[in-house]
């Protein structure tokens, strides 16, 4: 049986171009996908949170949007 949940480098797996350093800097700065910090030491994700924070990057043009 598979675990429900990723870890970091499960998620630069899933993610094409994701690095565990690039990860860490999104967590810190509360941009990447919802985590769970079950102890001090591990970090885990789970895979439907990640689909849908890729998802929610989807973009139509590189023109900037209107403030």
């Amino acid at each position: 049986m598979t675990s429900p949940f990723l870890t970091i480098d499960q998620v630069c797996k899933l993610v094409p171009g994701m690095t565990r350093s690039n990860l860490a800097a999104l967590r810190f700065r509360g941009e990447g996908p919802r985590y769970l910090k079950p102890t001090p030491k591990t970090v885990l994700y789970k895979e439907e949170d990640v689909i849908e924070w890729v998802e929610a990057s989807a973009r139509y043009g590189t023109a900037m949007e209107a403030v």
